[in-house]
């Protein structure tokens, strides 16, 4: 969209009223929904057990943001807003917070790290202890910096009342899990605790694959937990294998996804018949054919390209 398509687009502003009156029905219905006599499936919801949701539903937000569809962005923010109202609730069940008290800890915090807007004496008394300029003067770069100090101080208060750390703890619990893996890696290779190189990671992958697959053979519900955790040693290994190697393991991860996107739709594209009906043998062909067409796709493309570029220079 261009700059002037976006200037002749309608104006909204938030009505805080109207906002409150919804979030408290929002509120309500899930207090409802985890009340005796509620949904059963969501009666039975644990911390464990949705946060897995979590993760899905802030990607379908970050998707739709990447394709620009706002058409479906709002439904996208109450499915993670749910999320939030779901900890809440729970939490609340089990007497630990309720939302108010995360609504509370987040108005402190935006006015604690805003006080070029708020001022000093409101940032203070919402608990800030850096010494800043609250005078940015439009500046964006100012304001940034305001807010590292302030979080910094936060930081440094939070760490004098807790235990001595672990040089592991520099890495973010809240990052994608191949992302912490990787991270966590590199800080214990600097403790010297890390394989000589790649090649020393084909056994441990082996070791690993080996030892989940002595799990899994079980067929036993109760070992789904030993399973779990196996599978966990085993991605955890090959994502380090892949910063050995220098790869990234979430990209290399979503460069997989894409290609098995299209070679799935290529198949689809192939088939003499719906996929359901063919058989284990059929669809493995199938799966061969398609890689080849897109190999060949790929080359008359990056042939064509280098021509072009050939034409261009002369």
């Amino acid at each position: 969209m261009s700059s002037s398509a976006k200037d002749d687009a309608p104006k909204m502003v938030t009505d805080p009223a109207l906002a409150a009156a919804l979030f408290e029905q929002s509120a309500a219905i899930m207090a409802r929904l985890r009340a005796p006599g509620g949904c059963p499936w969501d009666r039975e919801q644990s911390f464990e057990s949705i946060r897995k949701y979590t993760l899905e539903e802030a990607y379908e937000v970050f998707d739709a943001i990447e394709r620009r569809d706002f058409a479906h962005l709002p439904e996208e923010l109450g499915d993670l807003l749910l999320q939030v109202l779901f900890y809440a609730e729970m939490a609340a069940n089990e007497g630990r917070f309720t939302i108010a008290d995360v609504l509370e800890a987040l108005n402190r915090k935006l006015v604690r790290r805003h006080p070029h807007v708020f001022g000093d004496d409101a940032s203070r008394a919402a608990g800030n202890n850096a010494q800043v300029d609250a005078n940015v003067e439009g500046s964006s770069r100012a304001v940034l910096r305001n807010w590292e100090q302030i979080k910094a101080a936060e930081a440094d208060t939070a760490s004098a009342r807790s235990a001595p750390v672990s040089r592991l703890d520099s890495v973010p619990r809240a990052l994608p899990a191949l992302a912490e893996a990787a991270k966590l890696g590199a800080q214990a290779q600097k403790a010297g605790f890390d394989w000589p190189g790649w090649r020393e990671l084909m056994p441990k992958i082996a070791e690993e694959t080996a030892e989940l697959e002595a799990e899994a053979s079980s067929n036993d519900p109760a070992r789904k937990p030993a399973v779990e955790a196996e599978l966990g040693d085993l991605l955890f290994t090959v994502v380090n294998l892949g910063r050995h190697l220098g790869v990234d393991g979430e990209m290399a991860l979503r460069g997989c996804n894409l290609r098995f996107r299209r070679r799935f739709s290529e198949m689809e594209k192939m088939a003499p018949r719906p996929l359901e009906e063919l058989s284990a043998g059929e669809l493995e062909a199938l799966w061969e054919r398609a890689k080849e067409k897109l190999a060949a796709d790929l080359r008359s493309r990056e042939q064509a390209s280098g021509e072009s570029a050939t034409r261009g220079q002369s």
